[in-house]
């Protein structure tokens, strides 16, 4: 009876959203959402990761029981920060486990989304071996299938696309295709494209890419843009509307202010995207240590305050862009 209301309810809205394709909204394991610009983000995270490779890793390996237990602690020390949304980006072949975030989400209270999409970066190590033949047309045409019916047989949807590239131009043939794919699948769902790209090297090709398509940038987030130095590409990308994703700050500190307090100072701060990329649980590891995702408010903060940073700026930062990023909506390049 459940299940009859659940799919009820969700023909319901997605024919709603049919009819007023300006109506964005946010989607976690649980289901869709409103747009809520109070709501706080932590908008690139993990809880497991498994880098063994998609030809030889196993989900039924690891034990659900052994993850609650080493990750809740962590999970709890951000009720304090009254985080409400977690952004998992770890990649189906790399640990993607929605009956996981399920029962995360349960004991948590936390809104997670999770996503669908592959992930090239590392020489396509994570890419299965038959995705590799397959088209950019027959790889949307799986991924609009999890949004449309679900993930792994659950009825969990992805709330964005995540995608993985190495940073080079011209693009390796399989990252084309994946951004391809992902630029189709945007526009078949509205869902947003987190692109684990690196460098600006590899950002310039992926954009032209979504242009041939009909996709705006302002459908893309620029993932570990951290790595960057030259903080004059984050000017372009900003201009083209690409979301910038300053997500390592699980692992340093200093030059994120830096280019933070760049981004305010250029009239940007609108296009940034902050986050730890912290975490996770790895099943090839006997003992685990787990990064924290508390060091935005226990460090970065305080230190951005002290430099002249406002609380209305780190609303900014933590509540309204990530809510804009990721909203579901179709964004058609301009003509």
């Amino acid at each position: 009876m459940l299940r009859i209301v659940w799919i009820l309810f969700m023909s319901a809205f997605f024919c709603c959203c049919e009819l007023d394709e300006n109506q964005p909204f946010i989607q976690d394991v649980n289901g869709p959402h409103e747009l809520d610009f109070t709501k706080k983000w932590l908008s690139h995270e993990h809880l497991l990761v498994d880098f063994v490779g998609a030809d030889s890793i196993q989900p039924n390996a690891w034990n659900h029981d052994s993850i609650l237990k080493a990750v809740m602690p962590y999970l709890d020390e951000i009720k304090e920060f009254n985080v409400d949304y977690f952004v998992d980006a770890t990649p189906n072949y790399l640990g993607r486990d929605v009956r996981l975030l399920e029962k995360i989400t349960e004991k948590s209270g936390l809104r997670i989304l999770t996503n669908t999409g592959l992930y090239g970066a590392r020489d396509n190590k994570f890419i299965p071996s038959f995705a590799r033949e397959m088209t950019a047309e027959q790889l949307a045409a799986l991924w609009i299938d999890e949004f449309e019916n679900g993930i792994d047989g659950t009825s969990v949807r992805p709330g964005f696309i995540k995608i993985g590239v190495d940073a080079s131009d011209p693009l390796h043939g399989m990252h084309q295709k994946l951004v391809k794919a992902a630029a189709l699948t945007h526009l078949a769902t509205g869902l947003t494209i987190a692109s684990h790209t690196g460098e600006a090297l590899g950002l310039w090709p992926q954009l032209t890419l979504l242009k041939e398509v009909g996709v705006s940038p302002e459908s893309f987030i620029w993932v570990h843009a951290q790595n960057e130095e030259n903080n004059e590409s984050y000017l372009q990308a900003a201009e083209m509307g690409c979301w910038i994703s300053l997500d390592g700050l699980g692992w340093e500190l200093e030059q994120h202010i830096e280019k933070i307090l760049f981004a305010k100072n250029n009239g940007i701060l609108d296009r940034i995207l902050i986050s730890h990329d912290s975490g996770w649980y790895d099943p090839q590891k006997e003992n685990q240590t787990i990064n924290p995702y508390t060091g935005i408010f226990e460090k970065l903060y305080p230190e951005l305050k002290s430099r002249g940073f406002t609380d209305e700026e780190f609303n900014q930062l933590m509540r309204v862009n990530p809510s804009k990023a990721y909203a579901i909506k179709v964004r058609k390049r301009s003509t």
